[in-house]
């Protein structure tokens, strides 16, 4: 009787392994995230199925299987207290795999840490740096930050400056904000929010422009930003703007050694861009 329960739980966790793999496969293309809950459920399913034939094995020897069932609860509590580290990644594992924070193939930022997601384990998730190297995180240390997941983004908000002198004709300033809405509404990915004259800044005048990329992919967004920051270019050059270039004039005073004045009018251009 042990040799045929042993041999029934071979043919099922066979069975088991070979269903895991074939959903795996078929799965894989339509949902990544299935593939992390695939591997726990197999992890999990081959683990019941032992467990239950080790019972059947022992109560057909005649152990009392209650006695040992109540024993093995109490030392289980021993256990627990002793691993609880590594069952508190392996229950962060069930709750990414449940509530689905984020997937395989998912660009997220956790800390320090910006990369895509590879591969979601029992006890860990590997990360693949933006810089090219694997980071392995700890599932329980995972959820209890805060992660952010750029891949789930509808659209990327941007945000960028410039910076033109202040000798630029009234006239001429008033007129900026329309030609910047016109070359980012040329971007087909752009959806434009605002142009406006910011401030009166220490040493030219700030414009800040605000636009929507319509989709989640960086080099998308690299690209459309690109495009505007050329064809401002070419803009400013045909309307006669030019950029304003931060410059500093020394003075020297024979009598009272070396001084220097404040920044004269020039140019600073900055974008504040979110990361990938």
């Amino acid at each position: 009787m042990t040799a045929l329960l042993l041999q029934i739980g071979l043919w099922a966790s066979g069975w088991f392994s070979w269903w895991i793999e074939r959903t795996t496969l078929h799965r894989r293309a339509v949902d990544p995230a299935a593939v992390t809950s695939l591997s726990v459920i197999g992890y999990v399913g081959r683990l019941l199925l032992w467990a239950a034939i080790a019972l059947l094995v022992l109560d057909n020897l005649s152990v009392q299987v209650t006695t040992l069932v109540a024993g093995l609860g109490i030392g289980g509590i021993a256990v627990a207290l002793a691993v609880q580290n590594i069952l508190k990644d392996l229950f962060a594992s069930l709750s990414i795999v449940l509530d689905r924070p984020f997937e395989v193939g998912d660009a997220i930022v956790v800390g320090d840490v910006d990369g895509v997601v590879e591969c979601v384990g029992l006890k860990t998730t590997r990360i693949r740096s933006v810089r090219g190297e694997p980071v392995i995180v700890p599932n329980g240390d995972l959820l209890a930050s805060r992660i952010r997941n750029y891949k789930r983004m509808d659209e990327r908000r941007v945000v960028f400056l410039l910076s033109v002198p202040f000798q630029t004709p009234a006239a001429q300033a008033a007129e900026i904000p329309g030609l910047l809405r016109d070359v980012v509404e040329a971007q087909p990915l752009a959806r434009f929010d605002r142009a406006h004259l910011r401030e009166f800044g220490e040493w030219a005048l700030r414009y800040e422009v605000v636009y929507f990329v319509r989709t989640a992919d960086y080099m998308a967004y690299m690209d459309a930003q690109q495009a505007i920051n050329l064809e401002i270019l070419r803009r400013f050059a045909d309307a006669g703007i030019s950029f304003a270039v931060l410059t500093r004039d020394v003075h020297v005073r024979p009598d009272a050694g070396a001084w220097s004045s404040p920044p004269a009018p020039g140019i600073e251009t900055s974008a504040a861009q979110p990361p990938p």
